[in-house]
């Protein structure tokens, strides 16, 4: 009967963690699909060798002296001969501790300097990734490109190696930059470029995250990395590289947004909206999430968003702007054809 409450319990949390890697998947650590990644990896696998070793060991002798020396019925009450120091053991378990840290440390140091040394060729690509509260900015200098929450990089062969080189920096507050199954977490912080790199060797959609706690909505101030087969890549800088389309049928719902406060924040390409503060529209459309990842970018969640953004996700920077019925059809019908 007392165990009930228990396997209920037990029932719940796996229901909830069930659900929230079914809303936003858990990137997996021990798949890495670039060499930043392979290095991080190769590292975790001796510390957790070592740790499994040391395990092993600490569990066999205590199993061992519980059963050897438990207590019998035939015992005497007299306490047995104590022996109070030992030369060999104090040594040992100085010594072996000792070469452990060692070994892990010079393991790490030789893994951050290779990674971190490593020089990039002449045609990586350049993106400056800015953190803010709470979604990711993405500049292409050599591009001419702005982007938010993807990240868009061609993928690196045997053939025809490509690697991207991130320059890290922060809007606001700390943050730090981390997409498991390509590289290790890179802190993001205020008047300080941190760097980074990735070459991807596996075209698909890559999960990352904030990984240090940045405010409220920290944990869903998510990102994506979209890897390409470099025709592709092309294909999607070049689109982005154009002014936001304009279809004669849209100037009464381009006009509506021009006239509201949306371009005080946001930018739009090729119109008078210039804003920085908040994520760049161009080309919206192009995206498959809203509100760093938080929910499918679909008109039906752009609407919901649009009239009340904190309703999705509290706390952050966009206030409810309290349009009234035609407002906010019109901006959304706007919105809906940045593509």
């Amino acid at each position: 009967m007392n165990s009930f409450p228990r396997v209920a319990a037990l029932w719940c949390l796996i229901s909830v963690v069930a659900f929230g890697q079914s809303v936003h998947p858990v990137a997996n650590v021990f798949d890495p699909k670039a060499t930043p990644a392979d290095s991080v990896y190769s590292v975790s696998m001796l510390m957790l060798a070592i740790c499994a070793a040391i395990f092993l060991v600490v569990g066999g002798l205590l199993a061992f002296t519980i059963v050897r020396f438990r207590r019998r019925k035939l015992d005497d009450s007299r306490e047995p001969a104590q022996v109070y120091g030992s030369n060999r053991i104090e040594i040992a378990w100085t010594v072996i501790p000792v070469l452990i840290v060692l070994v892990l440390s010079m393991a790490t140091a030789r893994t951050v300097l290779e990674v971190q040394n490593k020089r990039m060729p002449a045609n990586a690509l350049k993106v400056t990734v800015v953190g803010h509260q709470w979604w990711w900015e993405f500049r292409y200098p050599d591009l001419g490109i702005v982007a938010a929450n993807e990240l868009h990089v061609p993928l690196s062969t045997v053939a025809k190696p490509a690697h991207t080189l991130l320059k890290l920096e922060s809007a606001d507050v700390a943050h730090s930059f981390w997409v498991p199954q390509l590289a290790g977490k890179t802190d993001v912080i205020p008047g300080i470029t941190n760097t980074m790199w990735i070459d991807p060797r596996q075209e698909g959609i890559f999960l990352g995250n904030c990984a240090e706690y940045c405010g409220t909505q920290h944990a869903n101030m998510l990102l994506r990395v979209i890897v390409e087969p470099p025709a592709d890549f092309e294909k999607w800088a070049a689109a982005q590289k154009l002014d936001a389309a304009l279809d004669p049928r849209m100037e009464s719902a381009r006009a509506t947004f021009l006239s509201l406060s949306c371009i005080n924040c946001h930018a739009v390409s090729g119109t008078p909206a210039t804003g920085t503060f908040g994520p760049d529209l161009s080309h919206l459309m192009s995206r498959s999430t809203l509100g760093s990842g938080v929910i499918p970018n679909t008109p039906e969640n752009l609407r919901s968003w649009v009239k009340d953004p904190q309703a999705i996700k509290r706390g952050n920077l966009m206030p409810n702007m309290q349009l009234n019925s035609r407002e906010l059809d019109e901006i959304v019908i706007y919105l809906s054809s940045l593509k």
